[in-house]
């Protein structure tokens, strides 16, 4: 059997999506908007496929096949004839289910592959024998050939996302390596082209030259009709003596669906600025603009307070091993009042808080952008994972001068951050049961200031086109050096573009922060309704929810390649590392025994210390990430961040022996099973779906009953399409490639 970090365990926790009765008290207008709204994100999430490994539009066109033919009670018959054990059988459906919820074989949270956790010629003999095989033998057969050998493959380079050597990627070609991903940022930045929709696919001619071409995620291929803003773009160019190429056309069936029910969903708006926000979108979707994105953005920002929110395109880039491309993503959700009354009143405090941060005022933005900031709960989230907050949208123009809405995941936080006394690890004793009580409050205090406070402070020093800096550049003093300004970000220059593969963890860990820091006002603790000692309580239990995360960030790190895996655990991990610096006994990491006698450890939090050490600590750590950023100081920033993201075995703490002890007692991360809507009529039904690994695959069964074999069939054509790009991939990189 495979390595325990490579499998997901049979008793993987999974939780329903509860939004009963915020679905309950929508009108019939505004489910109609709902419905099609979700139906775009579901259609659109199937692109996420496409963006993982080679194999996963493979692996999910041939469960669903399977379980379309037999659900999984039916296929439990058959499996049990042909000699599974109940065991074999519970972690098929637990592999099936953990492909449907992340939208690929790599976690979303952690970029690491997951393998069946049963023989191969076991599960070989349930596929090649079930009621989709009889039906349709030659297909099955083809894609169990296809598949299977990378389903269950843990070759070193195929065991996380990564570039060239590193990993495994789809948004590249497999040949390309971190050098080819910075040459194409900079040809897109010589063109004013956004990376956020594309994919690179590099091909080396026979004169030796590389020959690039920048795909666009669109409905239109190499038509130009309707179209003013990308003609001009589609074509060949020279750049730094290679050979570049931009087309669009990228995931163009998918696409075409989605923008369907775009249109459909226009007809039930409740608004113009709703309406004039789906039209850009269509626009981008068909086009391939980001521009319309923007333009889509920009009306979504001003649709203030809808009962109804969504967002949807390519959005995040942490999966991007360069930290340029967005995954594709779309959520519907409905309002949470009693929740969203608190974050009004954090965002009528906003402005007054700010001035709580630790850097000066030239570096916070001339105006702040009074955001939406509501709880939602969620109805749809289709893409790789579930987050428990939104700070969006990303693009650093919007959010510099025309503002961005913040949204709080009610019903996700309710059931993915639920904790267990059992299952509690790496804290003492006399700390568990506070923890229990206090986690959850405490993190909707976290997430409210990360997402508002932290995403939505700070100012960017730039340069427009025109050579016109928005910043005082004779009079505004670096608060680190005490001389002017040396560094800023240049015209079509954006934080991603330029921080690239340390800018999501980057900019999480600055919020995070804030989020730390800030919890320890009053003002912040008093709008949540905590007063006393259970203020002081929220206060102890997110500093120690932070420090052992910090420590649990750890499964994300790759010694092998000296990198990590996931963004947000890395900013924990990065700030576990500076509250230990700050010395005093204000955090203290020891290597235990367990109960049962394996390697265990202990995180310890003076909260005596927490202001009087941890605070001075974290606001000298702050201001000096706040200074780099604003300055696009990058030399300086990877400095600090790599410096503090660094994992080794130096004493006391030996973070590598430290991280052996993580892997052995970690807690897979929860699956999810959300509901679906169908059209009944005029009517839109919620249809909803027990919390079990059967559940799930029952949900993704019953996604698309009017189309699924045909998704199928487009999944297969467009990964078949593009398969040489990644043929070979297991091999190692030829010599200097990484």
């Amino acid at each position: 059997m495979a390595d325990t970090q490579y499998i997901l365990p049979n008793d993987i926790g999974v939780s329903s999506l509860d939004c009963r009765e915020a679905f309950r008290l929508l009108s019939p207008t505004e489910r109609l908007y709902a419905h099609h709204l979700s139906r775009a994100a579901w259609y659109g999430g199937l692109a996420v496929l496409l963006q993982t490994s080679p194999e996963a539009p493979y692996i999910y066109a041939l469960l669903s096949r399977l379980f379309r033919a037999q659900d999984p009670d039916q296929l439990r018959q058959h499996a049990l004839a042909e000699g599974l054990t109940e065991e074999e059988y519970q972690a098929f459906l637990v592999y099936a289910a953990g492909v449907y919820s992340n939208m690929g074989n790599y976690k979303s949270f952690g970029d690491t592959k997951f393998v069946p956790n049963l023989p191969k010629d076991k599960l070989g003999r349930v596929i090649l024998g079930s009621k989709a095989a009889q039906q349709r033998p030659e297909e099955v057969r083809d894609l169990w050939q296809t598949c299977g050998d990378l389903m269950f493959s843990l070759e070193p380079r195929l065991r996380h996302l990564g570039l060239g050597k590193e990993g495994v990627t789809t948004y590249f070609s497999g040949d390309c390596t971190m050098e080819d991903a910075k040459l194409a940022q900079d040809f897109l930045d010589s063109q004013n082209l956004s990376a956020y929709n594309t994919r690179l696919f590099k091909v080396v001619g026979q004169e030796g030259k590389s020959h690039y071409e920048v795909r666009l995620a669109s409905v239109l291929n190499t038509d130009p009709a309707l179209d003013s803003e990308l003609t001009s773009k589609l074509k060949r160019y020279e750049f730094q003596g290679n050979h570049f190429q931009v087309t669009r056309g990228d995931y163009a069936p998918i696409l075409q669906k989605v923008v369907e029910h775009l249109e459909k969903a226009k007809a039930y708006a409740a608004n113009s600025h709703q309406e004039q926000m789906l039209a850009q979108y269509v626009e981008s979707f068909t086009q391939g603009s980001i521009e319309a994105h923007k333009r889509g953005s920009r009306f979504w920002i001003q649709d203030k307070g809808p009962i109804v929110e969504s967002y949807i395109g390519f959005i995040e880039s942490y999966r991007d091993p360069f930290g340029s491309r967005g995954e594709f993503e779309g959520f519907v959700a409905m309002v949470n009042k009693a929740m969203s009354a608190k974050f009004e009143r954090l965002v009528a405090s906003a402005e007054q808080l700010l001035k709580e941060l630790p850097w000066p005022l030239a570096f916070e933005k001339d105006k702040f952008l009074t955001p939406d900031f509501t709880s939602l709960d969620v109805l749809t989230f289709a893409g790789s994972g579930i987050p428990a907050g939104i700070n969006i949208p990303n693009y650093d123009d919007l959010r510099q001068t025309e503002g961005f809405k913040n949204v709080s995941l009610g019903n996700v936080l309710a059931v993915a951050y639920a904790a267990k006394r059992e299952k509690l690890t790496f804290l003492e004793e006399e700390d568990k049961d506070l923890y229990i009580r206090w986690k959850g409050p405490s993190f909707d205090v976290q997430v409210g200031l990360h997402e508002l406070l932290g995403h939505g402070s700070g100012k960017l020093f730039v340069q427009d086109e025109k050579g016109a800096f928005n910043f005082d550049k004779e009079t505004v003093i670096n608060p680190e050096t005490g001389e002017q300004i040396q560094s800023w970000y240049r015209s079509g220059e954006t934080w991603d573009s330029k921080f690239s593969t340390i800018a999501s963890s980057y900019e999480e860990c600055r919020a995070e922060s804030v989020g730390l820091y800030l919890c320890l006002n009053p003002q912040v603790l008093e709008i949540f309704g905590f007063e006393g000692a259970d203020a002081e309580d929220v206060i102890y239990v997110n500093w120690l929810n932070m420090v052992r995360a910090g420590l649990l960030a750890l499964e994300f790190y790759t010694p092998e390649a000296a990198n990590w895996r996931q963004a947000h655990m890395q900013a924990r991990f990065v700030i576990l590392r500076v509250l230990l610096e700050a010395g005093e006994g204000l955090v203290t990491v020891t290597p235990t025994t367990g109960s049962d006698g394996r390697p265990d450890a202990r995180v310890r939090l003076d909260r005596s210390k927490i202001r009087s050490v941890g605070r001075p600590a974290l606001e000298r750590f702050l201001r000096r990430l706040q200074v780099l950023n604003s300055t696009g100081d990058v030399v300086a920033g990877r400095a600090l961040y790599e410096g503090y993201a660094a994992v080794t075995d130096a004493p006391p703490e030996c973070f590598l022996t430290l991280r052996d002890t993580v892997l052995l007692r970690k807690e897979s991360r929860k699956l999810i099973v959300q509901p679906n809507t169908r059209l009944e009529g005029s009517e839109v039904q919620l249809v909803e779906y027990e919390a079990s690994a059967a559940g799930l695959i029952r949900s993704f069964c019953e996604r698309f009953p009017e189309d699924g074999p045909e998704l199928e069939e487009v999944l297969i054509q467009l990964a078949a399409a593009d398969a040489r790009f990644w043929r070979n991939q297991a091999q190692e990189a030829p010599p200097g490639q990484a």
